[in-house]
Order: C-alpha cells, then structure tokens, then sequence
C-alpha cells in the first residue's frame, strides 16, 4: 500500500532563472502563467509541497522586503514586475488552491551572483555593509562570523515569516562556500576579532552557522508556532575516515568543507526536517546513494527526514544515470525507512518537462494516490474536532455526488480549522482512513464545506466520509457516514 502521509516536494529555483521565471524581464501575466503551469504538472504529478527560491542572492522575489527586487525577476536589480503584483503572494495562494505547501526557500549568505556592480543596486546591502562582505568564487557572501549579519539575516527571515502565510522557511546547502582549489576562506580577521572563545577555525566557523540555524529556529517557531523551518544539506555530513560517526562515502563533506553541522542542528531539535541532497545513484563509488539513505535514516532523531533527489540528472548523463527507474528505485528504497518521510525533487523543469518519464512514473505509479504531510507532534499534536451533518444527494446529471458537512467545534487547543480530506468507499468495504487509495479530494479551505464527485458511475453504491485538518495537517476523526446508490 502506499503512503497515506509523505511529504513530496519539489524545488522551484529562480536564481539565473533555472525554473522560474523562465527568462529576466517577462511581463508579470506570463510570469504567471509559468508558475501555474508549474504547479498543475507538479499538481498532477502527486507533489504536495514546492520550495520556492524567494531570496537567490540578497535580493527579493517579493514585495514586502527590506532587499531590492531580484533581477532574475524583472531583469533589472531593483525594479519590480509590471503590472506590478506579489510573486510569492500569488505563488502561496495557487499552491494552497491546489493542496500544496508553500515553504519560502531562502539562501541566507549568497550575497550576489558575480562581482558585476551594475547587478546591484545604489542601495544594496553590499554597498551600504561592505565590511560585511568577503569575495570568494566570483561571488560576494555575507561573512557568518560576524554578529550583525546574522542579526540582519534574522531580520530577512523573520519579515517573510510575517508578512506571508507560508509554511516553512527552507535553507538550501549554501552555508560557507564551496572550496576552489588553493583559495583560502578569507575570514582570519573575522576570527581574530569574535573568537567566541574558539582555538580552531574550522569549529568556530560551524559554531557561526549553529548560532544562525538556532536564532532562526527560536525566531521563527515563537512567532507561529506551525511554522516548519527546515535545512537541506549536502548528502555527506562527514566521511567515517574523518569522523567515527560518518557514512561510508569518501566525497565532499558538509561538516569539514562546507562547516554545516547538520547532525547537531538534528539532536539540537533545532530543525523540523532535514533534507539531504542525496544526488548520487545506487552503488556510487564516493557516495552509494543507498549508504547515505540508510545512515541519515539512522540519524534523524525524531525529526523528519526528507530525501532529495536528482531530477536534473533523470536524462541519463553520468554513471548510474543511464538507467530510467534510478529515481524511482531511490523513492521505493527510502520508503522502507520509517525515518524517512518524503522526497523533494531538484529542479521543478524537470518534473514539468517530464523527463526521463519521471513525471509520469510519479503521476501514475509512486504518487498515484493524494498524500497529506506527515504530522509534526513537536509542533503540534492536537487533532481538530471532525464534521458533521454529511449530507449527499445525487447531482442533476444523474451519475455526480454532490456532498455537504458542518464545520466541527473547536479544537481543543482552539486552533483554527485548515482544511478538510473527503474520503469514498465502495460498500462492503472497510472504512480504512490509512488507505490514500479513499482519498478523494484534499482542501486548505476551510470554508469549504461542500464537494462534488465527479468519478462516481451509474451502479455505483458508495460511502463517504469527511474529516477535518489543522495547520500542520493533524487530522480529525471522521463526520457521520453517508451511503448512496447510484441508480
């Protein structure tokens, strides 16, 4: 049987307009337009969260910001969409209209893309705080061993939490960057003047990102509580010949290159998920994708863990690659972790464009059933209370099923409603709720109080019922049960 709870994701990535916008500087309809295309293959293909890359580089796919407009946007730094609307508000809205999450993916150190001034504006944080700023890779970062920048980036984070109903904030693998050969982070005077009480460098710099990871965490979970904040890393946290508790791979490492410690923001609790960036096949001599599935599986603690995925590899370049059912054969190897509770795909094109049939092997076998997220008990265990008054009559057309219920009494925590899941049953058959194949129809409307059944056949002698969901997806007991007979 399928999942009924999973988490299935896919990153919508703006910088350089990889996915989305397609190109710099369309008109806001046609923007639209592709990100609605986006969601309805995502939306077909079983995906119930997209992590939309909002904050590329410093910059804003947003209005309400501090940061100038991205010019992966408008094409300009600076300028914002004409006609003038709110991407990430509209890109919440479409994606709850469809039952998916919406987490705003944030990189929070990548300053600009290249060292082109004319691609920031006068005002740009790098202009105005450039002793903020160390160059390294053609790119300007923020340098994480200085307090006021984390403050500030605080600040980013916490004004998209505010001003937006999203339901997660998403950090990608960007933390200090990736090493270049024979180049030096240049960062010894950082670490000269906070040592944080510090000898080595290398503990200090992960002692910088665990200060950010754990300021976000507190910042963001104190000021709506059904917020999820999650990290994805690299798919090394560290080699076993470097470190007693690391996999058995021998590739790059995010704790010794990268200085990310996600094994500690884990036992921390300061993430809700964790979501390494498992890009490599089965039997990879660096990193066998399966040793880094079971080892993260073994280190999640309670939290959940996500596996990401290769989409942008599908097309079969590279060792391992060649083979079609890769993908699929990683999300059925996960499934038979209990620990690990979803998958998230890297890049949305390539679940859009279908390649490699990997949309269809997600819409027709993997996902062929609605899924609603896991639950996070953590954040909230309280189930809302369930509908009642069901009610179902046949439409006029003589085969439709035309449903209505009552919003159930408020939850015992007194959070509001969030949605409703409508489930059918063939007669004789068991009300099994653990089963996705019942699911009929998922909302994140909670006034909706009515649906219609358009799958229903002559002959047919159905069962439904309707249960109600929270924020973080704790689900209800199920209303009053209604039987019908389709003549």
């Amino acid at each position: 049987m399928l999942p009924k709870r999973e988490l299935r994701g896919a990153w919508i990535a703006t910088v350089v307009n990889i996915d989305w916008p397609s190109a710099s500087g369309l008109g806001s309809e046609k923007q639209k337009q592709e990100l609605i295309q986006h969601l309805d293959n995502h939306q077909r293909a079983g995906i119930n969260a997209i992590m939309l890359q909002i904050r590329p580089a410093a910059d804003a796919l947003y209005a309400k910001s501090k940061e100038p407009w991205s010019r992966f946007l408008s094409g300009t730094p600076g300028k914002q969409p004409t006609p003038f609307y709110d991407p990430l508000e509209f890109a919440i809205e479409e994606a709850h209209k469809r039952g998916m999450e919406l987490h705003a993916w944030i990189n929070p150190y990548r300053a600009t893309f290249d060292l082109i001034t004319a691609n920031t504006t006068s005002d740009h944080i790098t202009r105005r705080k450039p002793n903020w700023f160390f160059v390294y890779g053609g790119k300007k970062l923020f340098n994480p061993g200085i307090p006021e920048v984390r403050e500030y980036i605080i600040g980013i984070v916490m004004d998209v939490v505010r001003n937006y109903d999203i339901d997660g904030i998403h950090f990608d693998d960007y933390f200090y960057p990736y090493p270049e050969s024979g180049k030096q982070i240049p960062d010894t005077e950082t670490f000269r003047q906070y040592p944080n009480g510090f000898k080595n460098i290398a503990d200090w710099r992960r002692n910088n990102v665990n200060l950010l990871i754990q300021m976000v965490s507190d910042s963001v979970h104190s000021a709506k509580k059904y917020m999820k904040f999650g990290v994805s890393p690299f798919g090394i946290w560290d080699n076993k010949r470097d470190h007693p508790r690391g996999s058995a791979s021998s590739g790059l490492s995010g704790y010794r290159q990268l200085y990310a410690d996600a094994l500690k923001w884990l036992e921390e609790g300061w993430v809700d998920y964790i979501n390494p960036q498992i890009y490599f096949p089965f039997g990879n001599p660096a990193a066998p994708y399966e040793v880094l599935a079971d080892w993260w599986s073994q280190h999640a603690n309670g939290k959940h863990l996500y596996i990401g995925h290769a989409a942008y590899r599908a097309d079969g370049n590279g060792a391992g690659w060649r083979d079609r059912s890769q993908i699929p054969n990683q999300v059925r190897y996960a499934r038979q972790h209990a620990h690990a509770q979803g998958s998230i795909y890297y890049s949305a094109k390539h679940i859009t464009t279908n390649v490699a049939g990997l949309r269809d092997s997600l819409q027709y076998n993997l996902y062929r059933y609605k899924s609603l997220p896991p639950t996070m008990p953590w954040l909230d265990s309280i189930a809302p209370e369930p509908p009642f008054g069901l009610l179902a009559q046949v439409a006029k057309n003589g085969t439709s099923v035309i449903l209505h219920w009552q919003p159930g009494a408020p939850a015992a925590d007194a959070e509001e409603l969030y949605g409703y899941v409508v489930y059918r049953f063939n007669a004789g058959e068991p009300l099994d709720l653990n089963n996705p194949q019942n699911i009929m129809h998922i909302t994140y409307d909670r006034t909706q109080f009515q649906y219609t059944d358009n799958m229903a056949r002559k002959n047919g002698h159905y069962r439904y019922v309707v249960t109600a969901i929270d924020r973080l997806k704790n689900e209800s007991l199920p209303s009053n049960v209604r039987e019908l007979y389709i003549e």
